[in-house]
């Protein structure tokens, strides 16, 4: 979809409007989180999450920015590595010590997606990349990761702070601010990249309805995120979004016209790899965790 109008200047799916996306899609999530969730608990404030809001905002921006650069499958890998800054900023600032078999998990998930960086992709990819620039590219996923890593641990730590919040009500303060971002990005000043993106629809009102079912598919799909971690807990929704990187990948090499090299899918492998192992892992401890709890 976002191939058909991304070559218009004013697209809502070129960058400076996707503002807009982000102002639909929080939107129908704060409307949903409503209809949804019947419990009412008393959370953290929703002045707590101006922070995580931020980032939250501009990470996603950055990752549709990448894809300028470097192909769809190479972005997926790239972000699949998202355990990387999480151990290093564990190790570096908090201190935390890991064990072996994690080092060795994050060694095949970064050499797979080193390895499959440095490798050549083929011309066909490159000629559907409207800017290609592999560095540039990958260090907006590097820039999207660190800030999703900041959003989490933000999130931990207002879960830490305030036991009573709930996944709706986190989701509700994180789309909160968001929209107040976003609102202040698109329409803030006269010429702001909202109005740019309104004029697109009107002078073309068919891809308003493909922009509505788009944000709508993704508010209603982060609803399912949360309902699978809280009633199936966060190993099955791991195991679930790993399974849905590998499977976004081959059909976008199959189907959108990605080819990758035999070398390049074995750098998929290796990724993969390591975070199917990673989930064994959390499998294991899960398990031992629920024997002393029988024992006990």
């Amino acid at each position: 979809m976002a191939a058909d109008y991304a070559a218009c200047s004013c697209s809502p799916f070129a960058s400076p409007g996707f503002g807009l996306l982000t102002f639909i899609k929080v939107f129908f999530r704060r409307l949903l989180i409503k209809l949804w969730s019947s419990r009412s608990t008393v959370g953290a404030p929703w002045w707590t999450y101006w922070s995580a809001g931020i980032t939250n905002t501009i990470g996603p921006a950055m990752g549709i920015e990448a894809l300028k650069y470097i192909s769809y499958p190479a972005q997926v890998l790239a972000k699949s590595s998202k355990m990387i800054p999480v151990m290093l900023m564990g190790t570096l600032v908090y201190g935390i010590k890991y064990t072996f078999p994690e080092y060795l998990c994050t060694f095949l998930v970064a050499g797979g997606v080193s390895t499959f960086a440095l490798l050549k992709t083929s011309s066909k990819t490159i000629s559907k990349l409207a800017h290609p620039n592999a560095p540039l590219g990958y260090g907006l996923c590097f820039l999207n990761l660190a800030f999703d890593g900041f959003t989490n641990a933000t999130q931990d730590s207002i879960s830490t702070r305030y036991p009573k919040t709930s996944a709706w009500d986190i989701m509700l303060g994180m789309n909160l601010w968001g929209t107040i971002y976003n609102m202040i990005y698109m329409f803030g000043w006269p010429n702001g990249t909202g109005y740019h993106a309104i004029e697109f629809c009107r002078q073309h009102p068919e891809a308003s309805w493909d922009i509505l079912l788009y944000c709508l598919c993704g508010a209603v799909g982060q609803n399912f995120i949360f309902l699978t971690i809280s009633r199936f807990g966060s190993l099955a929704n791991t195991t679930i979004t790993t399974t849905r990187k590998f499977v976004s990948i081959v059909v976008s090499s199959m189907l959108s016209g990605n080819p990758l090299s035999s070398k390049q899918w074995g750098c998929v492998v290796m990724v993969f790899s390591g975070l199917s192992y990673q989930i064994y892992l959390k499998w294991r401890k899960l398990q031992k965790l629920q024997r002393k709890r029988k024992t006990t």
